[in-house]
């Protein structure tokens, strides 16, 4: 375990819940949200488990996953809010609230570099019986693929830090994901992980300890601003980073082809690929505030 930042960690966390301690708020009817408040408008923030509400878009970083790299260029955000934990100090983690609309992560497909060719290379297949369903499959025109990260599993089961966040150690954010490949020749059900083994991203603003061939990285809280007199917490440049996590090979691409198009999707992708060969770096932007400010917000803009 890393020894913590303690000026990132005093920064951070220490500011945060003197500045929520002091916010002891009771809501009333609803209404509706003003200011940043609005960043809010699908936190359960009436939930009584909530503790906290939280709007966090990914807008930059990377994911590699087995051989192929994929730039974040579309935003994605991550929304809801989060229980108030069940430890202390830097074991403190806390449980996420869906969000009220039910799309607690967003759907931002992110376009695969080359598409189908670059990522199905026919003429790299060894094996003659795929390389030859690849070329009658993949050589047609149709190109474009998009990556896209959803939640596999329920809200709940992804765990949040803001210690480990602050302190830049540890998991800041555990997230059970699948990735849907999209492409009309691949259909509607074409993933990387599923709901019954899904794929765990333990994302920390600190710095990894992968197993070879990857070679550690380090994250960053980011920048920490208070906004509407202290009531919201921003941080900027938010990098959370793993590259120790495992990937298996496709699921369910082309229907009631999958048994020639998975095979041929894995091979080309490097699929299924061991803990130490994938990475996801997620640059973000994060609004935080207590659950009872929000919705006393609400209650003060009938």
């Amino acid at each position: 375990m890393r020894t913590p930042r303690k000026r990132t960690n005093t920064t951070w966390v220490a500011l945060l819940l003197v500045a929520f301690a002091s916010l002891a708020l009771t809501a009333s009817a609803s209404a509706k949200l003003t200011g940043n408040y609005t960043k809010f408008a699908q936190c359960p923030y009436k939930n009584p488990e909530a503790s906290k509400c939280i709007y966090s878009t990914t807008v930059g970083g990377e994911v590699v996953l087995g051989s192929k790299k994929v730039p974040i260029v579309n935003p994605a955000v991550l929304q809801g809010a989060y229980t108030e934990g069940d430890g202390e100090g830097f074991a403190n983690t806390a449980k996420l609230i869906a969000a009220t609309n039910g799309v607690t992560l967003s759907k931002a497909p992110q376009p695969v570099p080359g598409g189908l060719a670059g990522l199905v290379n026919c003429k790299e297949i060894s094996n003659f019986i795929l390389k030859s369903a690849c070329v009658w499959t993949f050589e047609n025109g149709l190109t474009g693929v998009n990556s896209t990260l959803e939640l596999a599993r329920p809200a709940s089961e992804v765990l949040i830090s803001e210690n480990n966040l602050g302190g830049e150690i540890d998991t800041a954010l555990k997230l059970p994901i699948k990735i849907r490949l999209e492409n009309p020749l691949l259909g509607e059900s074409c993933y990387v992980g599923s709901e019954s083994s899904p794929i765990y991203w333990n994302l920390t603003s600190g710095t990894t300890a992968p197993p070879e061939p990857n070679k550690p990285i380090t994250g960053t809280a980011g920048t920490l601003t208070f906004l509407e007199g202290g009531s919201i917490l921003e941080t900027k440049g938010t990098t959370l980073v793993d590259n120790a996590w495992a990937a298996p090979g496709t699921n369910g691409c082309g229907g009631l082809f999958s048994f020639i198009l998975d095979p041929i999707i894995s091979t080309a992708a490097g699929l299924p690929a061991s803990a130490g060969k994938n990475s996801a770096v997620l640059v973000n932007n994060i609004f935080i505030a207590p659950a009872v400010v929000v919705a006393e917000n609400d209650a003060e803009n009938p």
